[in-house]
């Protein structure tokens, strides 16, 4: 079973432009306004309209990205984002994910070996 996707999960999903499988994380829900200014993501939502900014203490810095863009969400889209941000094909490229292209949830990390886990990448927004 999948829940409703949270912010923060680390999803599989089919990437819309291209037939594979990516695993990326959960930054955006459906109807949210996604805002990136340089290496700053903030969101704006109807709890807060005013906006708020992510804290990702998992994106290394040498992992960090700068780049500008605004994107809202319609109601059955989600916005994801690689850790690795550098490298990373993620909605920044290729847009809004539909909700229908999301497979599941990450479970367990294989690799690197030493940092095997459940649930990788588990995160708790304070938003």
């Amino acid at each position: 079973r999948f829940e409703k996707p949270q912010r923060g999960e680390v999803i599989v999903f089919n990437q819309p432009t291209e037939k594979k499988y990516l695993i990326k994380r959960i930054i955006g829900l459906p109807g949210e306004t996604i805002e990136i200014k340089g290496d700053v993501v903030t969101i704006v939502n109807n709890d807060r309209p005013n906006g708020f900014t992510l804290d990702e203490p998992y994106i290394a810095p040498e992992n960090k990205r700068d780049a500008n863009l605004r994107i809202t969400l319609a109601l059955d889209e989600y916005f994801v984002l690689g850790d690795n941000r550098r490298a990373s094909a993620d909605s920044r490229a290729w847009g809004a994910l539909p909700r229908d292209h999301i497979i599941g949830r990450a479970l367990v990390r294989l690799y690197p070996f030493n940092q095997l886990s459940l649930n990788p990448g588990n995160i708790d927004f304070d938003e």
